[in-house]
């Protein structure tokens, strides 16, 4: 490169290498960018900290002038829209900082009476009648500076919905062994269509709000491992009841604070690797390892709960890895990734029970973060309704008589019986051995065969046949828990009856 020039962006490097053709480049470039994004909110979370000093020189010159000339006309309209900026860059900085600031046992009333009294200061709470209930023996483990941001939001939430004279009250109290933070008004109320999204950013019903307030206060709900919710007004007792309530319930300060998550990720490049923790170190512990032995030594010794793993690695291979980890733990979930997909690799992923298939490079990390929180916080697979020892009954969802035919006669060979099921109204028994679904049948095509296949198993292994097997068809299967999807018109009945055999765990005779 020139003296002089530039680097180019993460962004211009990735549009030169698609322009010239060079994929290991672009693949390259679009990692580099994707890291990139991921510590924007940090950027922004350092600018805005600084545009706190301007404000906070402009708020105390304009104090000084208050004191030396009265608190009335334009002066006190600029105070007030100082301090409203002011809230506005506190909030935006805790909504952009995945910093988690640090927390101690303390009274809870302390950073309450301190929200008080900054919210009573501001001009605008002059028509606001507030009221404070908080015994000062009531403890929780966290962080005042970050508790008080969330009583002050949350009163200036109730203010703001006021356009006159109004009440607002903050109540603590125990609830068995949490404690409780009440904010309630007598205000108009919050629209109907709003309620399910109220903690949503830039959701709001005031048209002065910014709609980041109620977004803040679930962010520091959600560090402080607290629930924040509209509650009922009958929840407090109160003559004439209050127009809206929310609740803040901390856990008990002698409750152990909730495991994060376990995520092991398995590739040998370390700018994978690094991608995955910059996505999800906020989130869960990210555990690294640059090979399948390595990955199977750390799982011999610390449990995780969900295994992203290369197909390709040196050595032991992704698929050999889920194996073995099936082996140690039979309610091990992974998830494998590759840059070249074949139908093979899915069928194999899909017997080993590989919950899900990432493809490289990912088209969107956002659904690629979607779909490994959904893997971390997937609850544990309900045990199966075992069939009864002598049960020999397999469920076929199948309306073509030709493919029913073959499929009795392949069941038949491994000592099972088939009950042809040729529409979707089917009648529930015990719990068959296991269940047959055709992709192609037609009173429920595709996904919906699938999810009637696993509704009609019970826990029971289901196997799709497909009339022509892609790798859409492979992927959709693997996603739903499938023990195995094999095309439809196999060889002859005895071949069909092997697989059948190895999915059900029936082999031949």
């Amino acid at each position: 490169m020139l003296p002089g020039m530039e680097t180019p962006s993460p962004l211009a490097q990735l549009l030169q290498a698609l322009e010239a053709g060079d994929l290991p480049a672009a693949r390259l470039a679009a990692v580099a960018l994707q890291r990139a994004n991921a510590h924007t909110h940090q950027v922004a979370a350092e600018v805005l900290h600084e545009l706190r000093q301007p404000l906070l020189g402009a708020k105390a010159y304009a104090q000084l002038l208050a004191e030396e000339g009265g608190s009335r006309g334009p002066l006190k309209l600029l105070l007030a829209q100082v301090e409203r900026m002011e809230q506005i860059v506190s909030d935006f900085i805790r909504l952009a900082s995945e910093r988690p600031a640090p927390q101690q046992r303390q009274s809870l009333a302390a950073p309450i009476w301190a929200a008080a009294k900054v919210f009573s200061v501001n001009p605008d709470s002059a028509r606001i009648s507030l009221e404070v209930d908080a015994p000062e023996d009531l403890t929780i483990q966290g962080n005042a500076r970050l508790i008080e941001q969330l009583t002050l939001n949350l009163l200036n939430n109730a203010r703001d919905a006021m356009a006159g004279r109004g009440r607002v009250k903050v109540t603590l109290a125990r609830e068995g062994a949490s404690v409780a933070l009440y904010v309630s008004d007598w205000g108009p109320g919050i629209p109907a269509e709003l309620r399910e999204r109220i903690f949503e950013p830039y959701v709001t019903a005031n048209k002065r709000g910014t709609g980041l307030g109620l977004a803040v206060c679930r962010r520091i709900a959600q560090e402080h491992h607290a629930q924040i919710s509209l509650v009922s007004p009958t929840v407090l007792r109160e003559v004439p009841l209050p127009a809206t309530v929310f609740r803040v319930l901390f856990p008990p300060t002698d409750a152990p604070l909730p495991q994060r998550k376990r995520l092991l990720v398995v590739d040998d490049e370390a700018i994978i690797r690094t991608v995955f923790k910059d996505l999800m170190d906020k989130e869960c512990e990210v555990i690294e390892a640059a090979t399948g032995e390595a990955a199977l030594e750390l799982l011999r010794s610390t449990p995780v709960d969900l295994i992203v793993t290369d197909k390709n690695l040196p050595g032991l291979s992704g698929l050999e890895l889920a194996q073995h980890a099936r082996r140690l733990d039979p309610a091990s979930r992974v998830i494998l990734m590759t840059g070249y997909p074949s139908l093979v690799t899915t069928q194999q992923a899909l017997q080993l029970g590989v919950v899900d298939y990432l493809l490289k490079p990912f088209d969107d990390i956002r659904q690629v973060r979607t779909l490994l929180r959904q893997g971390l916080n997937a609850p544990p697979a309900a045990p199966a309704t075992t069939a009864s020892p002598t049960a020999r009954r397999v469920d076929v969802l199948e309306d073509n008589p030709a493919t029913a035919r073959q499929i009795s006669e392949a069941l038949t060979l491994l000592g099972l019986e088939a009950r042809i099921l040729s529409g979707a109204e089917v009648a529930a028994l015990e719990p068959p051995v296991g269940v047959v679904v055709s992709w192609d049948f037609a009173p429920a095509y595709g996904k919906k065969a699938l999810e009637l296949a696993r509704a009609l198993g019970q826990g029971a292994p289901f196997v799709v046949l497909a009339e022509h097997l892609t790798m859409e068809t492979a992927l959709a299967s693997l996603r739903a828990g499938a023990a195995a999807c094999l095309p439809k018109l196999i060889s002859d009945a005895t071949a069909l009856s092997r697989e059948l055999g190895l999915a059900f765990k029936k082999p031949l005779p």
